[in-house]
């Protein structure tokens, strides 16, 4: 069972901003430090980021946070895949360990670095926003 999505009014707040600057619909928004990750209805990717990301550089001047958005796939592999976009994914291999399901992810290697973060901080967020829509409970980059 994926993990329970729980929007605050703040959340609430960021879906409706993005929503009304990019007229697409957002399935999911997970509010971090220093990132809003926005999980949009399949097909709408390159229409939320709006042309040469003018949606994404207007909403991170409105909220002062870097914005990433994510396209929905029903496909935990090509979920995955759309979560790790950025960095150039080459391929995505899902795997039972004992009771759980682990996801390794195959980046492109001068990017490998920035899909981790900063103490694992990026990687921490995308097994978030993935095990929020499928049974994934732990990724590696590889």
């Amino acid at each position: 069972m994926p993990a329970d999505i729980v929007f605050t009014e703040d959340t609430l707040r960021y879906i409706s901003l993005f929503e009304a600057v990019t007229k697409t619909s957002v399935i999911d928004c997970m509010d971090t430090e220093n990132k809003l990750v926005y999980v949009v209805e399949k097909g709408q990717g390159h229409t939320a980021v709006g042309k040469k990301g003018e949606h994404v550089i207007k909403l991170k001047e409105k909220t002062g946070k870097n914005i990433q958005v994510v396209e929905y796939s029903d496909d935990p592999v090509q979920f995955v895949m759309n979560v790790f976009h950025i960095y150039g994914p080459q391929k995505v291999e899902i795997e039972q360990r004992e009771n759980i399901t682990h996801a390794t992810v195959t980046v492109d290697p001068k990017l490998k670095g920035r899909a981790i973060g900063k103490a694992g901080k990026n990687l921490r967020i995308a097994r978030n926003i993935v095990n929020r829509h499928h049974e994934i409970q732990s990724i590696s980059v590889d």
